[in-house]
């Protein structure tokens, strides 16, 4: 097993394996607790929310709550079915959270983020999983459309473009270089234009 693939795990988690070594089979893993670190990857729950929210104060500067993403969130749940959570020993160390919105009008979109990570730990993967299993999510229950504001070097990785400038609008001033969206349906993205606004 490579190191970051999935442990085949039952209920709503996965653990998947951080070690720079695989094993070659699961009782090296189990006796290797020096070397190999176990994360839980599972949605997020009401329970959770402290948490998240102390993370993200963590991660990002005060001034996170007047940017134009956040304004979005404004009136939507604390979380949706999609948020997302790493978790080590009963201690969480990323979250993603989820925001379903409207484009125009038209549902099937989701906004992605905050994403975050603790601060010690970036690099190890734990947001890349996190959103490819958003993404997964989104696909499996039939949202058409991912967005977020963030840094293409980074996203662009993942698979997300940038928006044409203009096509998506969002409720005030974004660098219209760091729009980015990922189609989870093919060619939905010319079909979404207009406005982004949470769900009501």
């Amino acid at each position: 097993m490579l190191p970051g693939a999935p442990w085949p795990t039952a209920g709503r988690g996965a653990l998947y394996h951080l070690s720079g070594v695989a094993p070659g089979y699961i009782g090296a893993f189990c006796l290797m607790t020096s070397d190999v670190l176990a994360v839980e990857t599972r949605p997020a729950v009401p329970e959770d929310l402290p948490a998240i929210v102390a993370l993200q104060a963590l991660a990002f500067s005060p001034g996170r709550f007047a940017r134009t993403a956040y304004r979005v969130r404004e009136g939507a749940p604390d979380l949706s079915p999609y948020c997302r959570v790493a978790v080590q020993a009963d201690r969480l160390i990323a979250a993603v959270r989820m925001t379903e919105v409207t484009i125009g009008g038209r549902p099937g979109a989701l906004l992605l983020g905050p994403l975050a990570v603790t601060p010690e730990l970036a690099g190890r993967g734990y947001a890349r999983r996190l959103v490819a299993e958003v993404l997964d999510a989104a696909r499996a229950r039939g949202e058409a459309l991912v967005l977020l504001v963030g840094d293409m070097v980074y996203y662009g990785r993942l698979g997300f473009i940038r928006v044409p400038p203009g096509q998506i609008r969002l409720p005030g001033p974004v660098d219209p270089a760091r729009l980015l969206a990922v189609e989870i349906e093919a060619g939905a993205l010319e079909k979404f234009r207009g406005m982004v606004a949470a769900r009501s």
